[in-house]
Formats: C-alpha cells, structure tokens, sequence
C-alpha cells in the first residue's frame, strides 16, 4: 500500500516499513526534522544525503509535520 501524503512525500509499507520518505528515495521525512531541530543549516541538509534534496523538500517536511501537530491533534480529548 502507498500513499501519496504531498508532492514530495510518500508512505509506502515496502520503503521503510511505511515511515513516510520522500519520493524516489530512502530518505525519512523525521531524519530531516531532527537535522532542523538540531540546528543544522539548511544547505548542510539538503547535501547530507546521497540523494540531494532540494529546499522544497525541507519545505514539505515543515508542512506535514504541521499538518499532523495542527487543529486536529489533541492529546488529552475535549
């Protein structure tokens, strides 16, 4: 099964168990979150893999990530 969370990121369960990466490569959409957390520069980022990413894909990294922590998401229900 594959889905298609934005134009740049995938879930598929035969590419890393489901752990959404970004399209046509290997690369775990929370490996670039943690690099940002850390306070890795972004063009540090974007040539830390050995596929390149581009700014989009950091970009689209930052939206899901909202998307899952945003209006809908509470941990203690209402």
């Amino acid at each position: 099964m594959r889905v298609e969370i934005n134009e740049y990121i995938v879930a598929d369960r035969e590419i890393c168990g489901g752990t959404p990466t970004f399209k046509g490569t290997r690369i775990m959409v929370w490996q670039v979150l943690e690099l940002l957390e850390a306070g890795s520069p972004v063009e540090e980022i974007l040539n830390s893999f050995l596929v390149p990413l581009k700014k989009e894909h950091i970009k689209a990294a930052l939206q899901f990530a909202t998307q899952l922590t945003g209006k809908e998401f509470k941990l203690i229900p209402t």
